[in-house]
């Protein structure tokens, strides 16, 4: 989880099951992305919990960090990006875990009242992505599919 503003882009890799999720503020060019690795902060192990890597606590702590730097909660809007079905075997949850994650960070988009403006989720391929908060382009780069704007 990190913040950047207009002069600089920010970006993640390795998103497979994974959903980059990118909250930002187009009047004042700053914004934040997250790494959510999991959906639900119940599915941790250990004491001390990274809140970053789950649906339900990193896109909540990557809006209040927002916040730290000026941007009202109802300026942001929302792009994200990843959530594939890496595994085509077995129909259990633990395989299901790249739509469970686009639909746990969809929820709580939803419940914090931010717009979801453009996805690119599903599939069966890793992505990379990086955001321009100077533009709001969100470009999506996948092995078989090349890189994409939304």
């Amino acid at each position: 989880m990190n913040l950047v503003r207009e002069s600089d882009t920010i970006r993640t890799s390795g998103l497979g099951s994974c959903v980059g999720v990118v909250l930002y503020d187009e009047r004042k060019k700053i914004a934040g992305m997250v790494h959510v690795m999991l959906p639900d902060s119940s599915l941790g192990k250990g004491a001390a919990l990274n809140a970053a890597k789950f649906a339900d606590t990193g896109i909540y702590a990557l809006m209040e960090l927002l916040k730290t730097e000026g941007v009202r909660p109802m300026s942001l809007k929302a792009k994200i990006a990843g959530g594939s079905q890496m595994f085509q075997f077995g129909s259990s949850d633990t395989v299901r875990i790249g739509p469970r994650n686009v639909e746990a960070v969809k929820n709580e988009l939803n419940r914090l009242s931010i717009p979801l403006i453009a996805e690119d989720t599903g599939g069966s391929s890793g992505r990379t992505i990086e955001f321009d908060p100077a533009s709001g382009v969100l470009s999506v780069r996948t092995v078989n599919e090349g890189t994409k704007e939304i």
